[in-house]
């Protein structure tokens, strides 16, 4: 199958804890750009010849961006005031297969940015292929408001019990369908009302009960 100028994009979420990430530019969009990226763990370099405010984390180097910068990256930001600086890196990192966000030309990037609701480990992206970034803000505004903190503990509750029992469970021999079902029962309990009630302890307890059922009996 050909090229299709309508396809949408695939999303996909990238692990990028430890990798060099570069953002090419200084301002408010250069920033948005490394706090997203140190957010997931990057190691996130920021050049430009003049630099705003930064996140902490972020390595600054503030000079013309350079074509070497993206030695060993594993992902580009081309978000200076400079089209042509921002195509030449753009060339540079599709010639060598490294992921390049152009947030002036989209079309000459090989990703998008979606816009993001983040709630500890909970992401909710909303995305429109570059479209329309200002109809992808709202429809994630619009999300934002049903996702709460409760939900960030509920994740990191659910994380904590998949560590535990997982394992349990495959060295038990309970197929996966068995072990998607009685997930979906733990997720089918009022754990969001008890987290908001402050009551964590109950919560995990009649979780991990749903859960040390589904195990086989010895």
């Amino acid at each position: 199958m050909g090229h299709r100028a309508d396809a949408p994009p695939y999303l996909a979420a990238l692990d990028l804890n430890g990798r060099r990430c570069v953002v090419a530019g200084g301002g408010a969009v250069a920033r948005r750009k490394a706090e997203g990226l140190l957010a997931a763990g990057a190691d996130v370099l920021v050049v430009a010849p003049e630099i705003g405010d930064m996140p902490p984390g972020a390595r600054l180097e503030r000079r013309e961006v350079r074509l070497g910068d993206l030695d060993g990256a594993a992902l580009a930001v081309c978000a200076t005031d400079d089209p042509g600086a921002n195509a030449a890196l753009a060339r540079e990192a599709r010639r060598r297969d490294i992921l390049v966000n152009v947030v002036d030309d989209p079309d000459a990037g090989t990703f998008t940015v979606p816009a993001t609701v983040r709630r500890g480990r909970v992401q909710v992206a909303v995305s429109t292929g570059g479209a329309s970034p200002l109809l992808a803000r709202r429809l994630r505004d619009q999300v934002a408001a049903q996702i709460g903190h409760d939900h960030a503990l509920l994740a990191e509750l659910l994380a904590d019990l998949r560590r535990e029992w997982e394992p349990r469970a495959v060295a038990a021999g309970v197929p996966p369908a068995e072990r998607r079902a009685a997930w979906q029962a733990v997720l089918d309990l009022p754990l969001l009302d008890l987290l908001h009630g402050g009551e964590a302890d109950e919560a995990r307890g009649r979780a991990a009960a749903v859960l040390e059922r589904a195990l086989p009996r010895v």
